[in-house]
């Protein structure tokens, strides 16, 4: 068993700014359990279109708000899981005034170091 706090993560080399928030891998390949865990923020007022090819994602929402887009717009507000069970590309929108957190789980787990790349207008894929 371990156990370990987001303010652990501080120097951990597994936090990641992407753009549109911040990635606390708190749970990575290397701890083998099968699947990852991340805590997720999303920045209010940012669209960022997404795609993971090599991993199932489901994001629970904890706090704040937000949208998630692909045919259809999602409402995320706390309380809400949403499942991307079949590697859809989406957009992932921050609330309008607050910044959304996230627990998000990937299956397989991510290695840690994958990064969106928003810089560009196709889709950031991992």
């Amino acid at each position: 068993m371990f156990v370990r706090n987001l303010q652990d993560f501080k120097n951990s080399g597994l936090v990641f700014e992407w753009c549109s928030g911040t990635s606390h891998r708190l749970l990575t390949e290397s701890n083998g359990m099968g699947y990852g865990v991340c805590h997720t923020m999303v920045r209010a007022g940012t669209e960022s279109l997404l795609e993971y090819r090599n991993h199932l994602e489901a994001c629970y929402c904890i706090s704040g708000e937000g949208d998630d887009v692909n045919e259809d717009v999602f409402q995320i507000r706390p309380g809400t899981i949403y499942v991307l069970n079949k590697h859809d590309r989406h957009y992932l929108r921050g609330g309008k005034n607050e910044d959304s957190i996230l627990v998000s789980v990937f299956n397989p787990s991510l290695k840690g170091r994958e990064r969106h790349n928003l810089e560009s207008a196709e889709v950031s894929t991992c």
